[in-house]
């Protein structure tokens, strides 16, 4: 079995400061207004995302927490998810690949504590521009990685790897059989197009229809020493990572939120003529169309604060690298796991009852509203919701925290 070297530092410290979240919020509104063009049609045809991952290579965005020091903006998690809060506004295809990419290109520290090694890593991923995907679906079934000499091969299949059949790095996990790592949970990285890498391209739901989460079949595929991150030791500070996914995700719901109201207030202010009954010249003016908007909006911008709030925490977080406890991870998971649960309910709600202001003239395919409801929807179902309130509850009641997974 081998051993590794102990975790030494985080390349993620302080806090982001206020020039930098205006200055990349401004970047990320530039962006979104990019891929809004095209949004609902690619949405239409399920269309594969190159355009706008290209998009977020030009604009920055993928660099954006790579350290300077090795050619990236050296950015803060705090702008990060708000980066991917404001593309979920636009398409939240795009701000889950964009997201799953700071996450899993952040592997490069949360699995790898040989500081030479993730210098190397940042610095190609830098240079490259990278997009970086995952095949880490807990749910299907392990894959398998048998020693051949120095190397390793790969096989299996595992659904739902977001964005890996257009990103430009896959990154898995899978249990070494034989060789010096024997028994050790192994965290790799492979380009996606290496050779025995088959994206499947299955990816046919009712919403995130241009997230590109097919599957991937390994067939045989080389794994060398280089292509290895780490070993997954179930050190605390590695799984700080999961809660950051649940934290991408209210951020993604929250920017789902905001998408359809700030839709839903366009079309009610141009929508002509009101209600019989309602005694004035447009629905605009009518008082229920403002207690349903000013309801939404209310809940909206309560969701936002705590975002907000944990948003920054995360830097706080991962700044403690090795000295990283259990009791810490505990503390942000519970926070998390408050986030999840009302930033789901919220988003739910706001995407389903803005019809009741835009009418039934902005049921139209061609205006495209229904796009929140079903991407929420659809990706709000990747974890019951439940159980986060299961964790929250029971953490409130007794201190119970859920043991440590890939939903946790």
């Amino acid at each position: 079995m081998s051993t590794v070297a102990t975790y030494t530092r985080s390349p993620w410290t302080g806090n982001a400061t206020t020039e930098e979240i205006a200055h990349w919020s401004n970047i990320a509104e530039e962006v979104a207004a990019k891929i809004s063009i095209d949004a609902l049609e690619r949405d239409k045809h399920s269309t594969p995302p190159f355009g706008p991952l290209q998009v977020l290579r030009d604009s920055g965005l993928a660099n954006f927490l790579v350290p300077a020091e090795f050619g990236g903006s050296g950015g803060h998690w705090e702008t990060a998810f708000l980066i991917t809060r404001i593309l979920a506004r636009a398409d939240a295809s795009i701000a889950q690949i964009l997201g799953y990419h700071y996450l899993n290109q952040a592997c490069i520290t949360f699995y790898g504590p040989d500081e030479a090694k993730q210098a190397h890593w940042f610095s190609k991923s830098s240079s490259n521009k990278w997009i970086w995907s995952d095949a880490f679906n807990p749910v299907s079934p392990d894959l398998s990685l048998v020693a051949d000499g120095d190397n390793y091969i790969l096989g299996g299949l595992k659904h739902f790897a977001t964005g890996a059949a257009v990103a430009d790095i896959v990154i898995s996990c899978g249990v070494a059989q034989g060789g010096e790592f024997d028994g050790e949970l192994l965290i790799f990285a492979i380009d996606g197009k290496r050779s025995g890498v088959e994206h499947l391209d299955n990816w046919d739901h009712l919403g995130q229809r241009s997230s590109a989460s097919g599957s991937v079949r390994f067939n045989n595929v080389v794994i060398t020493p280089a292509d290895i991150i780490g070993i997954d030791q179930e050190e605390p500070f590695s799984s700080v990572v999961t809660p950051g996914v649940q934290l991408l995700f209210g951020n993604i719901y929250l920017g789902i939120a905001e998408g359809a109201l700030d839709q839903a207030k366009a079309l009610t202010l141009a929508r002509p003529n009101s209600w019989f009954l309602s005694n004035v010249d447009r629905y605009s003016e009518d008082p229920i169309t403002h207690r349903v908007f000013g309801e939404l909006v209310s809940k909206t911008v309560a969701v936002e604060a705590l975002a907000d709030k944990l948003n920054r925490s995360y830097d706080d977080a991962v700044a403690l690298s090795a000295a990283t406890t259990a009791e810490d991870r505990a503390r942000l998971e519970i926070s998390i796991a408050q986030l999840k649960v009302i930033s789901t309910e919220v988003g739910i709600e706001v995407s389903n009852r803005v019809y009741e202001v835009t009418g039934a003239s902005a049921t139209k395919s061609s205006i495209g509203l229904d796009v929140y409801w079903r991407n929420i929807r659809t990706h709000s179902l990747h974890d019951p919701v439940d159980y986060k309130k299961i964790e929250v509850g029971a953490n409130f009641l007794t201190g119970a925290v859920a043991p440590v997974s890939l939903y946790t």
